[in-house]
């Protein structure tokens, strides 16, 4: 068994903050995770993340496992738990490595004398979802760490937001209730729609007689298409509102319109007679 640099796993510093040891847990939960990331060994990766995050999180065993750190061990030697060290945080759920259930997922000292119930630990998770679920919301089956779940994605939920799972995390010990999963959830990137925050933008191709003249154009939304009046004199990178359009919350986001005008190629003499006459009329 190995010794394991949990602050390197997530690359932040020993002294590093709460806040700074949750970005850096996000950050490459969304980059690893198997359901997004194409990445040679992208699962190993997570999982070696979220274990990471679990050991330092809680301040207890944070406290703990720098102590031990602290003793001079480096990553990748051999390693055995000390006699006097002091672990102990309830049974293993066999989720975790070796090292880690070593010094965590063992009935120790402190868990032999208390003899009550514990309640499980939580666990974090993180799943993306399609940017259409997020919008409307649903029951969607998420494979969680080896384990498929029927998880309720209330609609408008946004990138890091977090459902709790309750009663799906570790067991407890003697009679203790489980822990919970916390769900961080991401929103798979979109081939047509922008989301940024509640609001979300897409591109609208628009043929110039209709940028100069003004035109009633389809125009799609996630709630499905809805006609957009064109004001006469648009050009390329004009950019329209559909109010209350974006994602549904108490505060519903807004959709961003952006114009992009292209010229139509002239495939016949009528069409390029009448570019030419166009042209003629603009010299």
């Amino acid at each position: 068994m190995q010794f394991k640099d949990y602050y390197d796993t997530l690359g932040v510093k020993p002294d590093a903050s709460d806040g700074e040891l949750k970005s850096a847990f996000r950050k490459l939960a969304r980059k690893y995770h198997p359901d997004v990331s194409k990445e040679a060994g992208a699962e190993d990766k997570f999982k070696a993340v979220n274990e990471a995050y679990e050991a330092l999180r809680d301040p207890e065993k944070r406290r703990e496992y720098d102590a031990l750190r602290a003793r001079g061990y480096r990553p990748g030697e051999e390693f055995q738990p000390p006699p006097d060290f002091g672990g102990g945080f309830g049974q293993s759920s066999g989720e975790f490595s070796d090292f880690f259930e070593s010094l965590f997922g063992r009935t120790g000292a402190r868990a032999g004398r208390s003899g009550g119930p514990r309640r499980g630990r939580d666990l974090h998770a993180h799943a993306a979802i399609d940017l259409e679920t997020a919008y409307t919301g649903g029951t969607q089956r998420l494979d969680l760490q080896g384990r498929k779940l029927d998880v309720k994605i209330p609609a408008g939920i946004l990138p890091g937001q977090t459902i709790r799972l309750a009663g799906q995390g570790n067991p407890g010990a003697n009679g203790g209730p489980a822990g919970d999963v916390l769900l961080e959830i991401g929103v798979r990137p979109h081939p047509q729609f922008v989301l940024d925050g509640r609001n979300i933008t897409v591109t609208v191709r628009l043929a110039p007689w209709d940028a100069a003249l003004g035109a009633t154009v389809p125009v799609p939304t996630l709630a499905g298409p809805v006609d957009l009046k064109i004001p006469a004199g648009s050009d390329t990178g004009r950019k329209l509102r559909l109010k209350g359009r974006g994602m549904p919350g108490q505060e519903p986001g807004d959709q961003y319109v952006v114009l992009e005008v292209y010229a139509p190629a002239a495939t016949t003499d009528r069409q390029r007679e009448l570019y030419e006459a166009l042209r003629s009329a603009y010299e």
